[in-house]
């Protein structure tokens, strides 16, 4: 019986998946038709999957889609009062006409905020101040869409935020997971250098390839010269040096502070002369355009919850940019951009379902059912089947089973990755070669998957397909992925 619930259970998953990735059937309909059927395979009575799955997977992204109407009023806001369409023009003749050299310089922004950001939040506020820029020198928008996700999972890569599960479940030291970090971070980056090429050549743009090389391996050299030289320090040099940044990073906030305190009781004075009639709004006030980086600013030094950040933004912008019929711009601002991202709040209710179809609701359930989720109790004797002996072994199976990352497969750390990881120590798999596979793997997961809430956004952003996005980006990460299992198995499998 296990068995037959097995091959349906692995079909229902291969089939849907395969009709999204062959755009055949809509993710809107299909990742609820799968959060159904996985569960009732398994053998979930109809109520429970009502109660746990569809009614509790319903809200389980509730605070990323809530961001998102807040991101996305923001978003509008900036539109409908110019502040976005002077932004980009700005951003368009300080950079130039070099589509490469801003693509790179934006990457390396987007990398370097990520390794310390993370969630939507964050990559709505980031989102809303470099998509414009890269739009504003003719970058295609499925070219930005991509480039912004290899940017995120880079940077994801170097987040110590993102390594604890590595060093507290799997006891590998700091140093462990920072050298394979680096690996992954030296091998995506390349990559990333790779797709901005051939995507704006795909794009009709005129590049000089001799200069791009160059450039390319002068920054490669650079950038991991700094991480590796890093990485080499003492601890003692190490914390010296981040008590040295800490003390700066203080300052830069007490600066911070007292600039915006400045901007924005300048701001009052303004909006009460537009009030009382003393001075007439002909353009964008220059304050105007710190109203994207508001949001940033307050959750990066003052670690602000990202809701409040996105009101305190538009907030500013309100002030900043007053004039007449001010209050129906906010309003039809916060209507519109509810309206626009409702697409990508609804594709998240079919995630929030399909994490809880696969990983189980959690305590809701294991309260009353002690003998766990039977989805995950299914799948796991064949999980155990699949852990490989040697480099060669391990190498080629979690190549070819790398886009089980993808629709919260077997292999997604936001799917059931993690219990697949248990499963591979406990078979006594090399605790390291375990972080390789899921750091490699998790580069498709990261960027490819059309599940992942930014993903959604991004897409709904610049108006492309979710789909269009796994199509475009999917063969990068998995040579990324293939590359990082064989250094993986070199260094952990030997």
């Amino acid at each position: 019986m296990q068995i037959i619930q097995l091959i349906l259970l692995l079909f229902t998953f291969l089939l849907m998946s395969t009709l999204m990735f062959l755009r055949k059937l809509p993710a809107l309909l299909a990742l609820p038709i799968m959060s159904i059927l996985i569960p009732l395979i398994a053998g979930v009575n109809v109520l429970d999957i009502l109660q746990y799955v569809v009614g509790e997977g319903a809200v389980k992204l509730s605070k990323a889609y809530t961001i998102a109407i807040f991101g996305s009023m923001l978003s509008v806001f900036l539109q409908k009062t110019g502040i976005a369409e002077s932004f980009i023009k700005k951003g368009a003749e300080l950079s130039g006409d070099k589509p490469w050299t801003v693509a790179v310089l934006m990457l390396l922004i987007i990398v370097l905020l990520f390794t310390t950001l993370g969630g939507l939040g964050a990559i709505i506020m980031v989102a809303t101040i470099v998509l414009p820029i890269m739009s504003s020198v003719g970058i295609g928008p499925l070219t930005i869409t991509g480039i912004f996700l290899l940017g995120l999972s880079i940077g994801g890569t170097l987040n110590a935020g993102n390594w604890a599960l590595y060093i507290e479940v799997m006891k590998l030291s700091p140093s462990e997971v920072r050298e394979f970090a680096l690996i992954m971070f030296s091998l995506t980056f390349l990559t990333a250098l790779v797709y901005i090429t051939i995507q704006l050549y795909r794009d009709g743009q005129q590049l000089n390839l001799k200069r791009i090389l160059l450039n390319s391996l002068l920054l490669i050299i650079i950038v991991c010269a700094l991480f590796f030289a890093f990485n080499q320090l003492s601890e003692n040099v190490q914390s010296m040096l981040k008590e040295f940044f800490t003390k700066i990073v203080f300052a830069i906030k007490l600066i911070v502070a007292l600039g915006l305190l400045v901007a924005s009781v300048y701001n009052l004075i303004r909006l009460l002369r537009v009030r009382s009639g003393g001075i007439e709004i002909e353009q964008i006030h220059w304050t105007s355009y710190l109203t994207p980086f508001i949001p940033l600013i307050l959750i990066l030094l003052y670690n602000f919850d990202f809701i409040a950040a996105f009101i305190c933004g538009l907030i500013f912008g309100v002030i900043s940019a007053y004039r007449k019929g001010m209050m129906n711009i906010f309003v039809k601002s916060a209507f519109e951009g509810g309206s626009m991202v409702m697409p990508a709040v609804v594709l998240m209710f079919g995630i929030g379902m399909l994490l809880n179809s696969i990983m189980g609701p959690g305590e809701s359930w294991n309260k009353i059912n002690p003998d766990g989720w039977p989805v995950l109790n299914l799948l796991q004797p064949l999980l155990k089947q699949i852990v490989p002996k040697d480099v060669l072994s391990y190498v080629l199976t979690f190549t070819i089973l790398a886009p089980l990352a993808l629709y919260r497969g077997p292999l997604n750390v936001w799917g059931m990755g993690y219990g697949l990881a248990s499963i591979l120590l406990a078979s006594g798999m090399n605790p390291g070669a375990v972080m390789g596979l899921l750091l490699a793997v998790g580069q498709i997961q990261g960027v490819s998957d059309p599940t992942n809430t930014h993903n959604v956004w991004l897409a709904n952003e610049m108006k492309v397909d979710v789909q269009k996005i796994l199509w475009n980006t999917l063969p990068y990460t998995w040579i990324v992925a293939l590359i990082g299992l064989i250094a993986a198995g070199l260094k952990f499998m030997m």
